[in-house]
């Protein structure tokens, strides 16, 4: 390489977003943030929203200060987010409503779709696990049960970096890993689920070409070139999954799980090819896109998200704790003393999550968790216990031992969950690089601009850039019967 490429990394989560400037000199990547942002659903009549104005207002902030940081030319950027949600365009390109978010999922939409379609047809033809209410295919469907007027006029689905991205260039597709989090993507044939699609009546015009993940898309728009002050730099459409980029990152070797946490738990391995087995379907695995084309059978485990709604009570209840207080909390309060499933459907909905945990814990005859710490250390150990249960689904569905865990992601600032998780699978992990789909999101563009030829020289550079750390496990009894009293709440 004859100069530095610059090469910025839009990373949007479900609670907040980074603009992060990777530079890259052939060996190894250095990354810097930029700019910072919250991320909130907003609640209007009922129905959750996203405010995509204000997001794409906040991509332009980000390229702004790229520019006032005097880096030079800008060789490319990428834009990865959370899975499933969406925007409509009408036939002038512009927004037909305001994208909803996933948070609105109800079982009432699940059921509304397996009454014309079995869920194991589902299945077969998507790999996507059909018991999470969220999925693309669901939130679709209750439009058109709803007699929605932005489907009615819509042109054009396009998925959130997809629809992101067309705002920064005017261009227009589906970037693959992306597709594959929609349950309307058929990994055998390789193509948006035509059937699904017209047995349910959606319209067939909105879904966009599918471009393998690496395509350089489109170029930033000549209007925001002059309004920022900016090159047209190149838009590469990256592993626009936030986990397929974080995955991407994992500097693992031999045979292990990952896991991406934040918000979401997303705990999987990497396949070439997709397993659309009932057992599969039985133990609630998605099969979504890898980078390089291939699959990661996958579990949806709720994460960050429960101890996030608690603290939002807390703060309501006059507890200003920042996360290290919660975890030094977490560290006093006694052991093993109650233990939830995180994914019961009734954590998956914003507010009230403390009174939640504790009506769970009531009614599963244990202690109920009252201070701080008790609340915290109950998620956290339950979180440790939902991983392990989740490697024995993977070991089962590969017909093999797993020997160890790579955990990327902001969750990983949590040392205490670390050496928990360690404790639970009585297995090493290994936690690194904390901005895991970051650094995915900006090798990928730097593969598709040709500084890196595969995936295995593109996870070379984080060995080579990033410092990762283990942590050996010290599994006793406590954890075993912690965990079959877990199964007991999972039968």
């Amino acid at each position: 390489m004859a100069k530095k490429r610059n090469l910025m990394a839009f990373d949007l989560g479900a609670s907040n977003g980074r603009a992060i400037l990777g530079q890259f000199d052939g060996e190894k990547i250095t990354m810097r943030e930029l700019h910072r942002f919250e991320n909130n659903y907003i609640e209007m009549n009922g129905v959750f929203y996203w405010d995509t104005p204000y997001l794409y207002n906040q991509l332009k902030q980000g390229l702004l200060a790229f520019r006032q940081g005097g880096f030079g030319d800008l060789d490319s950027f990428g834009i990865d987010t959370w899975g499933v949600d969406y925007g409509l365009l009408d036939r002038n390109g512009h927004l037909a409503g305001v994208p909803r978010s996933y948070r609105l999922g109800t079982q009432a939409d699940i059921d509304a779709v397996q009454a014309k379609i079995p869920a194991a047809t589902l299945y077969a033809r998507s790999g996507i696990d059909t018991g999470l209410t969220f999925n693309t295919l669901y939130q679709l469907y209750r439009r058109k049960r709803e007699d929605d007027a932005a489907l009615a006029v819509a042109d054009k689905l396009l998925l959130t970096p997809d629809l992101l991205g067309y705002f920064l260039t005017g261009a227009a597709g589906t970037e693959y890993t992306i597709a594959t989090t929609t349950q309307l993507y058929n990994p055998t044939t390789r193509d948006w689920d035509w059937e699904t699609i017209r047995e349910l009546g959606l319209p067939e015009h909105i879904f966009t070409k599918i471009d393998p993940t690496g395509t350089i898309r489109g170029h930033l728009r000549p209007e925001l070139c002059e309004e920022l002050g900016l090159n047209p730099a190149a838009f590469v459409a990256v592993g626009s999954h936030d986990t397929a980029s974080s995955v991407a990152a994992i500097p693992g070797r031999g045979s292990f799980a990952f896991c991406s946490s934040g918000t979401w738990s997303l705990f999987g391995v990497e396949t070439d090819k997709p397993d659309l087995s009932p057992e599969a379907a039985a133990s609630g695995f998605s099969n979504e896109g890898t980078i390089q084309g291939g699959f990661r059978p996958l579990k949806n485990i709720v994460g960050m998200w429960i101890v996030q709604e608690c603290r939002r009570d807390w703060i309501k209840q006059g507890k200003k704790l920042s996360w290290d207080e919660i975890v030094a909390e977490a560290r006093q309060a006694q052991p093993f003393r109650s233990i939830i499933d995180t994914d019961s459907p009734e954590f998956y909905a914003g507010g009230n999550m403390e009174k939640k945990i504790r009506e769970f814990c009531a009614r599963t005859g244990q202690p109920v968790p009252e201070t701080v710490g008790e609340v915290a250390r109950c998620i956290y150990e339950s979180l440790a216990l939902k991983y392990r249960h989740a490697l024995e689904g993977l070991e089962k569905m590969k017909g093999a031992r797993i020997d160890s865990l790579n955990i990327v992601g902001g969750g990983i600032q949590n040392r205490l969950l670390n050496q928990m998780v360690a404790d639970a699978l009585d297995r090493p992990v290994v936690t690194g690089p904390i901005e895991g789909a970051a650094m995915g999101n900006l090798l990928t563009q730097a593969m598709a601009l040709g500084d890196i030829a595969n995936l295995d020289e593109l996870r070379e550079v984080v060995r080579r850039s990033e410092t990762v750390e283990t942590w050996e496990p010290h599994h006793t009894q406590a954890w075993e019967d912690a965990y079959g009293k877990l199964l007991t709440f999972l039968k």
